[in-house]
């Protein structure tokens, strides 16, 4: 009895001091800056309003490396207030793939909150300069659309994207790379080019590792002159676990996502 006595008052305990404290909830808590220059400062602001019943104060910020710059609200943000936390990536002299983290110190009911950023930092070169009639002459890569919305998936499950690549232009279309900021990203291209007119299925395999809103961008580099990049953006919900089941889920790895 003086056990169940016990416990039921600090669970009252914890639940009366949670419930006075404030709670910070992030527009998103993670940015994926896609491809950037190298030599710029890539920034993103993550916005976040307390929606608790105490007043907040971000008591530090902490970025996992130099190269990124934090700046933070120092006032209290009072219930139902707004604040912000900006970070900056330096990319001089870091070409390739990146993903930081920062952490969030404060006496919100999540003490130490992390965001992330990441993306991609194209080597600086001097680009070439094409004739008009190569630029005409040029293959041209079109697709359907750039955002592809998976909606809720469970933890550790993976998406299918069957995406249509076309060449409307004179000349062979080629795949000549295909990056992403995280590894959550695979892709399968059986064609080795795409001839004049003709259109190829690219499809690429999704599998997001946090949990919560996800946004990746992928980008798909070709021998097209007039626009040899193209961005794709994935975007989904991870969950613990789903309550109806989809009957597209057959094997619990993967669900294709329509041609």
């Amino acid at each position: 009895m003086v056990k169940k006595l016990f416990f039921l008052v600090s669970a009252y305990f914890i639940l009366f001091n949670s419930y006075g404290q404030g709670v910070l909830k992030f527009n998103s808590d993670k940015h994926d800056f896609g491809l950037i220059e190298e030599g710029t400062t890539a920034t993103y602001e993550f916005e976040f309003t307390n929606v608790g019943k105490d007043t907040i104060l971000l008591t530090d910020v902490k970025a996992s490396c130099g190269c990124t710059t934090p700046y933070w609200t120092k006032d209290p943000i009072a219930p139902g207030g707004k604040g912000s936390i900006k970070a900056s990536y330096s990319s001089a002299g870091r070409p390739g793939v990146f993903t930081k983290t920062i952490t969030v110190s404060s006496n919100a009911t999540e003490p130490s909150k992390m965001l992330i950023i990441k993306g991609v930092v194209e080597k600086k070169e001097e680009k070439p300069v094409y004739t008009e009639a190569e630029l005409k002459s040029s293959p041209k890569a079109e697709i359907e659309k750039t955002s592809y919305a998976f909606g809720k998936i469970e933890r550790g499950q993976k998406v299918v994207a069957k995406i249509n690549l076309k060449n409307t232009g004179k000349e062979s279309l080629t795949i000549l790379g295909v990056q992403a900021a995280c590894n959550c990203v695979s892709h399968s291209f059986p064609a080795g080019s795409v001839g004049s007119g003709k259109t190829e299925t690219i499809e690429f395999t999704y599998g997001p590792y946090h949990d919560g809103e996800n946004s990746d961008i992928v980008i798909i580099t070709t021998n097209d002159k007039n626009n040899p990049k193209i961005t794709i953006n994935f975007t989904a919900e991870v969950v613990e676990s789903l309550q109806q089941k989809s009957l597209l889920m057959e094997d619990n790895s993967k669900i294709p996502f329509g041609k």
